[in-house]
């Protein structure tokens, strides 16, 4: 559930945020459009919707905007190779016969017992992270090269044979942000490898050992076998089943009717509980009359976006019952204590930032207060955490702060287009709209007008 709390404003208030919510469509209607520019003819014909190419058992190449369980249900030939060409957010290459990985080449290699087109006999290569849209950071994602081997060229040995999927993706990136972390593997993985209960191993591009400890528990909830390094494997690793990239919906969200068994945030948030035995699946109920106070968790940041005056923040939470405590979620943090942490409460508020994806460990119907940084941040800001804490069944309030309550007014001339003209900003690029709204900006709350959304937050506790 999503709530705001709204405050009276003019007519002319009103028609003015029409106006800016019409040019804020008129801008996501460029970016995708200019997104969809860097496709190419065939691809954008598509638009949007899933592409699905495939070549088939019976040396059938076809493409149509069909979903990849169709394919499987209503094509009589079983699929070698189904590629997923234009999602918005990742490519995903799914094989299916005789696959050969072969890490130290970076390939992964597939024959059939039928002859298949020529035509097919191309290669493919895919960068296997979840961020397509971002051209900075995929450039530094190494290239998978998928190829079919024809009747004329003899296929490497197999090194080990393997009866499981095997799932290829990468974890460099913008791994190590935390929020990156959930949003661009964990949530995706569990998107795409969640359905084999198991029963699929990670072959990982860009290892980094240190990421892998750091969330060595989801990944031993999702797979029982252990990970491959496929940058230095040198022997080559036979499946039936190969999936080259992972599935990915949204920022931190899944939607469950494009997941295979209809899994949803709420699945997912289960599956942390799991992972780190998390002891409380519920937050508490106070209509039922609980003794224990509600706690409230202020997330704390100590460089950007700040609460300066938490302390103030501090004292209105515990005038109306709260327990409150301040806690800050940094690198080193240890995933598995933290998130015992978080659990144990029943709101958790912060700035917009990376730390709010501990909203992943809050117990079912908890509340997230989300502080939005002055400078028209408040969709991103749904689109990051908001929408996430409604499909994990959270309460959700966010409460965006006034020019008066940024220090960026101890930096900028109020007449400044920082203040006047927040769209030029955005309009300037995400570099520069970054360093100013999300990197020089800290908040001083004012504490009366931000009370009554702590007020708001007990009253969904009943």
């Amino acid at each position: 559930m999503v709530y705001q709390i709204k405050w009276s404003r003019s007519v002319g208030e009103i028609i003015a945020s029409l106006l800016v919510s019409c040019f804020l469509l008129s801008l996501v209607y460029f970016y995708i459009s200019a997104s969809l520019g860097s496709l190419t003819s065939h691809e954008r014909s598509a638009g949007l919707n899933m592409q699905t190419s495939s070549i088939l058992g019976d040396g059938h190449i076809i493409s149509e905007n069909i979903g990849r369980e169709n394919i499987n249900k209503n094509s009589k030939a079983t699929p070698i190779l189904s590629r997923h060409l234009t999602d918005f957010r990742s490519e995903v290459c799914e094989i299916y016969s005789n696959v050969r990985v072969h890490g130290s080449s970076s390939s992964i290699l597939f024959t059939s017992d039928k002859t298949i087109n020529l035509e097919a006999n191309k290669t493919w290569k895919i960068r296997p992270y979840t961020r397509k849209f971002d051209a900075f950071v995929m450039k530094k994602i190494r290239a998978v090269a998928i190829r079919p081997l024809d009747a004329s060229t003899e296929a490497p040995k197999c090194s080990q044979h393997h009866n499981i999927t095997a799932v290829v993706f990468s974890t460099s990136g913008y791994l190590g942000n935390f929020f990156h972390d959930f949003s661009d593997v964990l949530i995706p993985l569990f998107i795409t490898a969640g359905q084999f209960e198991g029963e699929v191993q990670f072959v990982i591009a860009d290892m980094q050992l240190w990421w892998i400890e750091k969330h060595r528990r989801v990944l031993n909830q999702l797979s029982n076998y252990a990970i491959i390094d496929f940058n230095k494997e040198s022997k080559v690793h036979c499946y039936p089943h190969v999936i080259v990239g992972l599935y990915s919906h949204d920022e931190l969200t899944i939607d469950p009717s494009r997941t295979p068994n209809n899994y949803s945030m709420a699945d997912f948030a289960r599956l942390m509980r799991k992972a780190y035995s998390l002891e409380r699946d519920f937050a508490v109920n106070l209509a039922e009359g609980s003794k224990r106070k509600p706690r409230l968790l202020i997330i704390a940041k100590n460089h950007t976006r700040k609460i300066i005056n938490v302390g103030e923040v501090v004292e209105a939470g515990e005038e109306l019952g709260f327990e409150v405590v301040v806690r800050e979620s940094s690198f080193h943090t240890s995933v598995g204590e933290f998130s015992r942490m978080v659990n144990s409460f029943d709101v958790m508020m912060g700035v917009h930032g990376a730390g709010l994806t501990n909203e992943v460990f809050l117990p079912t119907n908890a509340v997230l207060i989300q502080i939005v940084p002055f400078g028209n941040l408040e969709a991103l800001s749904v689109l990051d955490f908001g929408k996430a804490a409604a499909n994990m069944m959270l309460k959700y309030l966010q409460y965006s702060i006034s020019e008066e309550e940024s220090t960026l007014i101890d930096i900028y001339p109020r007449d400044h287009a920082v203040f006047r003209d927040p769209l030029s900003i955005h309009r300037q690029g995400w570099a520069t709209m970054g360093k100013i709204y999300l990197r020089q900006q800290s908040v001083k709350l004012n504490v009366t007008r931000f009370k009554p959304f702590l007020t708001r937050a007990l009253e969904l506790l009943t």
